[in-house]
């Protein structure tokens, strides 16, 4: 009787379609030479021994079912997961040089800039603090409707995208639409660029330096300028003060000095927190600088987070001074993609 082939002992391993009884002495050790994914040749099935022979046999002879399966086929294929962008809210804490670690989780250092992640997101409606991560993108809606003393209504609603840059700046780009007492509305538009002078915690205030062009339809347009200036004062206790300079490039040039300031606290973290903001306002025309309108605005504030990716601000100001309106309202709904 002829011996058997080692590649033919190891076909036999590997096929769970054959179809003759399996045996201990068909399956010995394959040697160190064989593979159970390269075959080329196969033995016929046999009644005993005797029949055994050397002739080999083509792949394509076999039987479907008996056939080894190649890598490709017998591997299921691989799962390619795409890159994508961090967002604020699941970037991991990076160690600051000197920083403690906060107990709230919005208060973590995130990101390039070592900056809190309370920071990332808006946290007041009127007064900005730093700038958002780079890589952040973000989606705003504004309505800010103004009840005046007389009773009359006016109001401001925009349409935002800001997108945090590299190096410290944020780009912010606006739809506008301003609504007189008549209803008569007038479209608009806003480009804004901020710059964070150095990364967080490293100069009293973390300054941010901020500029804006205004486009108006028929007004005249505006260029803003502020200062903005945010901290931590302690646990779960947040500071934002804006220092504003808006002024008309035509018409009655009017000037609008602001200082706007917030505080917050947190009651749940990252998902609610309160506080309370200020508005003061000055305001002159080309023919009557000295003539300063004082309008002064203050009132509670609020930020719920229903889910990590989306944001509501709400802040009610109320007037204090003669030349300010009876109450500006502030409603912000952020969405982070």
């Amino acid at each position: 009787m002829k011996s058997r082939s080692t590649w033919a002992s190891g076909l036999a391993a590997l096929v769970l379609g054959i179809t003759a009884p399996a045996r201990a002495d068909l399956f010995p050790a394959a040697d160190a030479g064989f593979s159970p994914y390269a075959a080329p040749h196969a033995v016929a099935p046999a009644a005993d021994d005797d029949d055994l022979v050397d002739e080999p046999l083509l792949l394509a002879d076999l039987p479907d079912v008996a056939k080894p399966l190649s890598l490709a086929e017998s591997a299921p294929a691989p799962t390619r997961i795409q890159p994508g962008r961090v967002r604020s809210y699941d970037l991991p804490p990076v160690t600051v040089g000197g920083a403690k670690p906060g107990a709230l989780r919005e208060e973590d250092r995130v990101g390039p800039y070592g900056q809190p992640r309370w920071t990332a997101t808006r946290r007041f409606p009127n007064t900005r603090v730093y700038v958002i991560p780079e890589g952040k993108l973000e989606a705003e809606l504004w309505f800010i409707p103004r009840f005046l003393k007389n009773g009359n209504t006016n109001g401001r609603y925009l349409a935002e995208i800001e997108y945090g840059l590299p190096y410290r700046f944020q780009l912010d780009l606006y739809y506008r639409l301003d609504v007189d007492t008549d209803g008569n509305g007038e479209n608009g538009a806003q480009i804004e660029l901020r710059w964070a002078v150095a990364d967080w915690g490293k100069i009293w205030g973390n300054p941010t330096l901020y500029a804006e062009y205004i486009f108006h339809e028929d007004s005249a347009d505006a260029i803003e300028f502020k200062l903005l200036l945010g901290d931590e004062l302690a646990r779960g206790v947040h500071w934002g003060v804006n220092f504003v300079a808006e002024l008309e490039t035509g018409g009655e040039r009017e000037y609008v000095y602001e200082v706007d300031a917030g505080i917050s606290f947190t009651v749940i973290d990252e998902v609610f927190s309160v506080g309370a903001e200020v508005k003061a306002e000055f305001a002159s025309v080309k023919d009557s600088r000295s003539d300063l309108e004082c309008s002064v605005m203050v009132g509670p504030s609020f930020q719920w987070r229903p889910m990590p990716q989306l944001s509501v601000n709400f802040a009610p100001l109320f007037g204090v001074t003669d030349d300010a309106p009876t109450a500006r309202v502030y409603l912000n709904i952020g969405w982070e993609f």
